[in-house]
């Protein structure tokens, strides 16, 4: 494939490798072999802004999130993926203009499903969901969509910003109120302004303590039984979403929150869907980050995506 327009490749020093057969890492596979375009079941997409962030008077620092999850990733094993064909696309390049740079996201993204591929897009901040999200409504038209986030993130903004992006999709009818769930909320995080609006569109909201209380992949099994007639379904998973101690590298952090192990089950819910075409990452922010806990944790929620894809992939071969 010709690279997609708009974008810019991957620096190479990001795909890890030890040189050693017997010990292969994603760095070994991406964009090799099975990993060619064509025969790729999932394409990795950056988009390394955080003008939205900047808009929304958060700390900046999220353009940094796609390289340090990706150097995360790469270096991690392959077990359990055998199979699996993986490319990266590169990062689309940040315009003049964040309206800019969505419209090249919205393309690329497009693209990639116009190709059949899985998309993995890394953020940048939040505000890439209203791309991400309506290029897949667009094509496939009935989206069954998850922001597992601590905001809610329907600011009424004229200028969007990384608290708008939820709400552009539900005014401009791209998103259907009953299709779409806002998962992991915190009181102490929004408005009650913003709370009475998602209440008067009926979208389902579901905080942390009601959330943790049923338990996080219960709730987003029955969601995707009762969505059963959804054409795709699309995952905005915003690192904020996830305690503090786990996740501290993120441009508004929680004090409270989701686990990783959490958040790694709902990726794998994520891989295991069939009709699942997008999932987000979002607000993982370098320059605040310890240990490079929080672009480690966004790369094992992309790992085990991969593996629960992989798998399922392997069980349909098995029926043929």
């Amino acid at each position: 494939m010709n690279r997609l327009p708009g974008t810019r490749p991957t620096d190479t020093a990001l795909y890890f490798t030890r040189n050693d057969a017997a010990d292969p890492r994603l760095g070994d596979r991406v964009n090799r072999g099975n990993g060619v375009y064509a025969e790729a079941a999932v394409v990795i997409l950056g988009c390394p802004q955080d003008e939205g962030v900047r808009r929304n008077g958060g700390r900046t620092g999220a353009a940094q999130g796609p390289a340090e999850i990706r150097r995360a990733l790469y270096k991690m094993t392959v077990t359990g993926l055998d199979g699996l064909g993986l490319h990266d696309a590169g990062d689309v390049a940040p315009l003049a203009t964040l309206e800019d740079t969505h419209a090249a996201l919205q393309a690329a993204v497009t693209q990639l499903l116009a190709d059949g591929k899985r998309v993995v897009v890394l953020g940048g901040g939040n505000d890439i969901s209203y791309p991400d999200c309506a290029a897949l409504a667009r094509q496939a038209g009935d989206v069954l969509a998850f922001n597992v986030d601590a905001h809610f993130d329907v600011r009424p903004n004229a200028e969007r910003n990384s608290g708008t992006p939820y709400r552009q999709l539900l005014e401009e009818g791209l998103l259907k109120p009953h299709r779409f769930f806002e998962l992991g909320s915190q009181p102490f995080c929004n408005a009650q302004a913003h709370a009475d609006y998602l209440k008067e569109k009926r979208v389902r909201v579901m905080p942390l303590a009601e959330l943790r209380a049923t338990g996080a992949a219960r709730v987003v099994r029955r969601a995707l039984r009762e969505a059963a007639r959804a054409k795709a379904v699309f995952w905005g998973l915003d690192l904020d979403v996830v305690n503090a101690a786990e996740a501290p590298g993120v441009s508004a952090p929680n004090p409270l929150g989701l686990s990783g192990t959490e958040l790694c089950e709902l990726a794998a819910l994520a891989g295991a869907e069939p009709r699942t075409r997008i999932v987000e990452l979002s607000e993982v922010n370098p320059a605040f980050d310890l240990d490079h806990r929080t672009s480690r944790l966004a790369a094992a929620a992309i790992w085990h995506y991969l593996a629960a894809v992989a798998a399922r992939t392997v069980r349909a071969k098995k029926r043929k």
